[in-house]
């Protein structure tokens, strides 16, 4: 979200300033920022599996040396 605030803030700037090419681009950035926080916002929730653990080994398993 804060990235699309600057982005909107520097918009607005560069439309004070008349710097056309510069709003062309950040718009450009803007609409590509909200894809991604919409492309987010579809995904489903993850799920947490836990930490894998593996089993410890037997006294039997060992050979001697």
């Amino acid at each position: 979200m804060e990235i699309r605030d600057n982005l909107i803030a520097r918009i607005a700037e560069a439309e004070g300033e008349g710097w056309l090419g510069e709003v062309e681009g950040l718009r450009v950035s803007l609409a590509g920022a909200e894809e991604k926080l919409a492309q987010l916002d579809r995904k489903p929730n993850a799920v947490n599996l836990g930490t894998p653990t593996l089993p410890r080994p037997s006294h039997s398993a060992r050979t001697p040396q």
